[in-house]
């Protein structure tokens, strides 16, 4: 291999190229699928619908990766990149599959908007970088991750605890018989063993894939006590085309389009620490151009989510992670890794093998995963200065607070017009907005270099996960 070539565009023997793509794969694998899941079933798709769901987002995952790490003109950072769906529109997407005038093709409208306007904004965004500080990030990052419990939780207990019943014409709420069953509380509890036994004892790569290692032995005690069930994995077809707008062309309304706009700034403010962060550890220097071609493949990675019946896509900060845990920098090997989601996105008996998967078995892995990702925002928090500047604690307090009320006060805005209770209904959104706001107020704006760094710091503190 000629020393000329950086390590970053290198291209490793083939059989090594596979195999740690699918390492990257498998890295991802279950924070991949979780999202069509959680979103399939709480619009209550039928378990073939939500099988496509699994099956678009893995093809979608494959196109994003490809167009990142590839790269075409003026788009693409070509860093060693898997792309992914953003828990951060989870909390905005099920606040809009609750409202009836929404629905799916709703989300999918909002998604090719937030898209386009994300291509548009990208050379603009690193501009706001000033106005997103560690305080701010990691705040938003931690409500991200409390808000994604009630869904791990719920998980765990088979369902959701209440079920919307119509007695004479009148829908009212009943109690879920099978919510907290003790064998589905048992399964959860095994699962989440599992992965902690993994995580204590496990090294190198089984280490990275607990997660992931935790749900295919709750899958497995969950078949030998008959709780899962394979008939759709048999009825399913070995290969199937992912077809544009499956569902129905989709629909545009104003305020899901704007909340769904303003998830991709944070998104985009996000990945723009984790681009700082992969070009230090690749020795490859990130500019504000290269940021832009960066921000405007999650841009075209979103888009081609709503057109390919998914959501809104961002670089995986746990395969950045891997990055550094292995040491090997060639994009390439995220180029298998995307290729390899292609595949699997094209094979519908794979998908149906995952929608089989129990709720209560996710809930186990779910509790962990969605953990994570607040305690990522703990971790960025720690490198606040909160000793010697307590604005910082306010910021995080009233920012946290205000994130909270959707979660234990869902009425709590239903006197304010209708229409913007997408955006209210999102504890995200108003944790994000708040502490945006109460930073300026309180710590002022810091200058652009400072910003960069502080970005990348993040991003390194988050890459764990």
């Amino acid at each position: 291999m000629s020393s000329d070539i950086h390590p970053v565009d290198q291209v490793l023997p083939y059989p090594r190229l596979f195999a740690l793509g699918l390492q990257h794969v498998l890295v991802m694998y279950a924070g991949a699928v979780a999202v069509p899941l959680i979103i399939g079933r709480a619009l209550k798709l039928p378990p073939e619908d939500v099988a496509f769901l699994i099956s678009a987002d893995l093809f979608a995952c494959g196109l994003a990766t490809l167009v990142q790490c590839i790269g075409f003109p003026g788009v693409g950072i070509r860093l060693p990149v898997m792309m992914g769906v953003t828990f951060a529109a989870v909390g905005p997407m099920l606040a809009m599959a609750g409202s009836p005038d929404i629905g799916l093709l709703g989300i999918y409208g909002a998604v090719i908007v937030a898209g386009i306007f994300s291509i548009v904004a990208a050379p603009f965004i690193s501009r706001l970088l000033p106005l997103f500080p560690p305080v701010v990030t990691g705040t938003i990052i931690m409500v991200i991750g409390i808000s994604l419990m009630r869904v791990g939780i719920n998980w765990a207990g088979g369902g959701l605890p209440t079920l919307t019943k119509v007695v004479d014409g009148v829908p009212g709420a009943f109690p879920n018989p099978a919510y907290g069953q003790l064998q589905g509380l048992g399964i959860a509890l095994f699962v989440l063993l599992v992965i902690l036994a993994l995580i204590r004892w496990g090294t190198g790569f089984i280490a990275n894939v607990a997660v992931l290692l935790g749900i295919i032995a709750g899958a497995v005690l969950s078949s030998a006590l008959g709780v899962m069930h394979f008939e759709k994995v048999a009825a399913a077809s070995w290969a199937d085309l992912v077809v544009p707008f499956h569902f129905g062309m989709p629909k545009f309304y104003l305020v899901p389009c704007i909340t769904m706009c303003v998830v991709m700034v944070v998104v985009m403010i996000e990945s723009l620490g984790m681009f700082l962060a992969l070009g230090d550890m690749t020795d490859r220097k990130v500019d504000r151009e290269a940021l832009a071609r960066g921000l405007r493949a999650d841009g075209v990675g979103t888009l081609l989510g709503g057109i390919f019946n998914t959501f809104p896509y961002t670089s995986f900060s746990q395969n950045v992670g891997l990055v550094g845990v292995t040491g090997v920098k060639s994009r390439w090997v995220t180029v298998a890794g995307g290729v390899i989601m292609l595949v699997l996105g094209l094979v519908p008996k794979m998908s149906a093998l995952v929608e089989a998967v129990p709720q209560v078995v996710l809930g186990g892995a779910g509790l962990v995963m969605f953990g994570m990702v607040a305690a990522t925002g703990a971790r960025i928090l720690t490198a606040v200065d909160f000793r010697t500047n307590r604005f910082n604690l306010f910021t995080v307090a009233i920012s946290v607070g205000f994130g909270m009320i959707p979660l234990v006060a869902p009425n709590f805005f239903k006197q304010l017009p209708h229409d913007l209770h997408p955006l209210l209904e999102s504890g995200i959104l108003l944790a994000a907005l708040v502490a945006v706001l109460l930073n300026a107020f309180f710590n002022g704006i810091n200058s652009g270099e400072r910003a960069h760094a502080d970005a990348a710091s993040a991003a390194t503190a988050a890459e764990h996960v």
